[in-house]
């Protein structure tokens, strides 16, 4: 299945990627995430890309990109251009969808996230990005027919996870890192009954579309990371490396959030501070 663009290179030259989402401004996590992502690059002699996630309709808003693009430049951040929006990759994401359809690997879901948070054996395991684990009992029988995915999509599909399986990955900044499908993480999300793919799939398929080599990105990604693993096995293509940077957090030990007024870029440059001092509290160069 081809799901690169032909204006990627295909070569082993190092390529990461900005991936932010125009939901907020930018604050000093954001801040440092991107400045390691441009790091690494820089180190490797590779190049930079930035990706516009801007597939949440009910937060994002045109002057949150206006704003992160001048948030990024005044931080120094340089990249490739042109910048890539997710919107922009929505056949990419169907033509996915329509793989993993066809090997029956996925199912649909009518329940809701509350069901699935209610159900026994499927605690809340928190994090924005994360999921409660899908109790087996809502599973069609496997091998069970499909119902066709039509034009417009107003259902829940899910990929059926190799219960048992243990899939490891070294992290670049953590370690060796270790999950079991079906205990640690469930059946996920890949398409929304919105008609808009999840973050997992939309992920994959930008990291294949645009060549990425290394995933640089926040800590609380990390399990993430174990359903796009099968995700880019599905597809047929290799996954990239993957680097998850420890989180920052307020006075309060609470990570940092786009609530965080006090603590976005824009709120510190109007206060008059510079990029030298903000890029100053960052870790040393990874």
């Amino acid at each position: 299945m081809l799901l690169v663009s032909p204006a990627v290179p295909q070569s082993p030259v190092y390529t990461g990627r900005l991936a932010p989402s125009p939901t907020g401004d930018l604050h000093l996590g954001h801040a440092r995430t991107f400045w390691i992502a441009a790091e690494r690059a820089r180190a490797a002699s590779g190049r930079l890309l930035l990706r516009n996630d801007d597939l949440d309709a009910n937060r994002f808003r045109l002057d949150f990109v206006a704003t992160m693009l001048e948030d990024l430049h005044w931080l120094g951040l340089t990249w490739e251009e042109p910048m890539v929006s997710q919107s922009e990759h929505m056949p990419l994401y169907r033509q996915a969808l329509k793989t993993l359809h066809a090997a029956g690997l996925i199912f649909p879901c009518s329940h809701s996230r509350r069901d699935v948070i209610e159900a026994a054996g499927a605690p809340h395991e928190g994090g924005a990005n994360d999921e409660p684990v899908y109790s087996p009992q809502f599973r069609p029988p496997a091998g069970a027919p499909l119902p066709e995915l039509g034009d417009t999509i107003s259902i829940n599909w899910r990929f059926r996870v190799p219960d048992g399986r243990e899939l490891t990955f070294q992290d670049g900044a953590l370690g060796p890192q270790t999950a079991v499908a079906g205990r640690d993480f469930g059946d996920f999300l890949v398409w929304r009954k919105d008609d808009t793919p999840s973050y997992q799939l939309a992920c994959v398929v930008d990291e294949i579309a645009m060549g990425i080599t290394e995933v640089v990105r926040g800590a609380d990604l990390v399990k993430s990371t174990f359903r796009q693993l099968l995700l880019f096995q599905a597809l047929g293509e290799p996954a990239p490396a993957y680097y998850h940077c420890p989180l920052m957090c307020d006075e309060n030990g609470q990570r940092l959030a786009k609530r965080h007024d006090a603590l976005s870029l824009r709120t510190l440059r109007a206060r008059g501070v510079t990029p030298a001092e903000i890029i100053r509290n960052f870790a040393p160069n990874p």
